[in-house]
């Protein structure tokens, strides 16, 4: 599949200079994207029970507080003597046996807060004062000081809903990908619409260029979207494309980018469906297991296409849930919970320290690993960033690649 690069060359586009404007032949000329590390995270929304994902199954405490929730020793998937993952999650299972996943136990921050806008708030930011959370995310700090590249965002969500704050910066970009084929067919996408509005020479006017170079930016990339659907034509379908949970859906579209070369460093998804306060046994099993499919496939497409060396994927959620279960058979807004890395450059196993499950504060376990640690570990070892002015200060940082 042709880069960016190689597309507008091999176009009829560049057969129009030299009468084609200025800001046509710069991007012709731009740099490729390259091997440039990218960070894929996926946003598990409201409030992941990770005791029943990442379960300690010889930790009375587990049994003593859940009788309609417990999950018993015969049905787990055990990682040691003591922790075990859901049975459902099969496919994270097999990544954790080849070493290309990571399980962080006790992630969360000091005073936790169990108000759902105010923990994502938290997490998105990476700031605790709540004064500090309308300011952009921390992934947005971050691609902030990264070099801006010219009509290609720093950051894309496929989620269809609003950006996440966690990757809205002051001069780096976001968009909003949601699925290729709207893309593709988009008025974006046009050249006829593109090359209408191009004189000759530049606009004097800055935001004329920036349309212009956005329709173009566009354009490049649904007819490098479709390139590699027709490469795909006639043969068997991608892992991904065999599931159709809504958090594949959005895996296909970041994989499908991250082929194509889009240029972007941070893909965001979201799974929504965790604030399981009642009924949760069934629900929490199939959100759990379209987590861990979806997951294994994305990973398993990766490689197919000679990306796996470049990806990260973080998954979190905004709190745990509560210790004890409550009288509907579900559990109330907790702490801290898992944060699972996977990856080839991972150093996969169990990392921090468990939780306590007899310290409790409100029915709820104290943390035992700072997020703000694990970020950390990213911003510095995976995407090339100084952490300590991305996180105001913070420098602890747990090395996970």
């Amino acid at each position: 599949m042709p880069s960016r690069r190689q597309f507008l060359k091999q176009s009829g586009l560049i057969s129009l200079a030299p009468s084609i404007p200025a800001f046509l032949r710069a991007t012709s000329n731009a740099s490729e994207a390259g091997q440039e590390k990218i960070l894929v995270v996926i946003e598990l929304s409201g409030g992941n029970d990770g005791l029943n994902t990442l379960v300690p199954y010889k930790d009375d405490g587990y049994f003593a507080n859940r009788t309609v929730l417990r999950l018993e020793e015969n049905s787990l998937i055990k990682l040691d003597d003591t922790l075990a993952l859901h049975p459902s999650m099969r496919g994270m299972a097999k990544l954790f046996e080849e070493g290309e996943l990571a399980i962080v136990q006790g992630v969360g921050y000091p005073n936790p807060n169990r108000s759902h806008e105010v923990s994502m708030s938290v997490w998105h930011t990476a700031r605790t004062d709540l004064e500090l959370h309308r300011d952009v995310g921390w992934l947005g700090r971050g691609m902030d000081r990264l070099p801006v590249k010219s009509g290609v965002p720093s950051s894309v969500t496929a989620y269809p809903g609003t950006v996440s704050n966690a990757i809205r910066g002051r001069k780096s970009q976001t968009a909003s990908i949601e699925s290729l084929n709207e893309f593709a067919q988009s008025n974006l996408a046009r050249p006829d619409a593109i090359l209408a509005s191009a004189d000759t020479k530049s606009s004097e006017m800055p935001i004329v260029n920036f349309l212009r170079q956005s329709a173009l930016d566009s354009y490049i990339t649904s007819e490098q979207i479709k390139s590699l659907n027709q490469s795909k034509s006639g043969v068997k379908g991608t892992a991904l494309s065999r599931l159709d949970s809504p958090l594949a859906v959005q895996l296909r579209v970041i994989s499908s980018l991250i082929e194509a070369d889009f240029g972007s460093r941070v893909f965001y998804a979201v799974q929504s469906g965790y604030d399981t306060h009642s009924k949760q046994l069934n629900d929490h099993s199939r959100l759990l297991g379209a987590l861990s499919s979806s997951l294994f496939a994305f990973m398993k497409d990766l490689a197919e296409s000679g990306n796996s060396d470049r990806v990260l994927v973080m998954c979190f959620s905004e709190f745990g849930r509560q210790v004890q279960e409550n009288a509907s058979g579900g559990t109330d807004h907790g702490t801290a919970g898992p944060v699972f890395l996977a990856g080839n450059s991972i150093h996969g196993g169990v990392h921090g320290r468990r939780l306590d499950l007899h310290t409790l504060i409100d029915n709820a376990p104290i943390h035992t690993t700072d997020f703000r640690d694990v970020y950390a570990g990213i911003l510095r070892d995976w995407l090339g960033i100084d952490p300590v002015s991305v996180l105001d200060g913070h420098s602890t940082i747990l090395r996970l690649v």
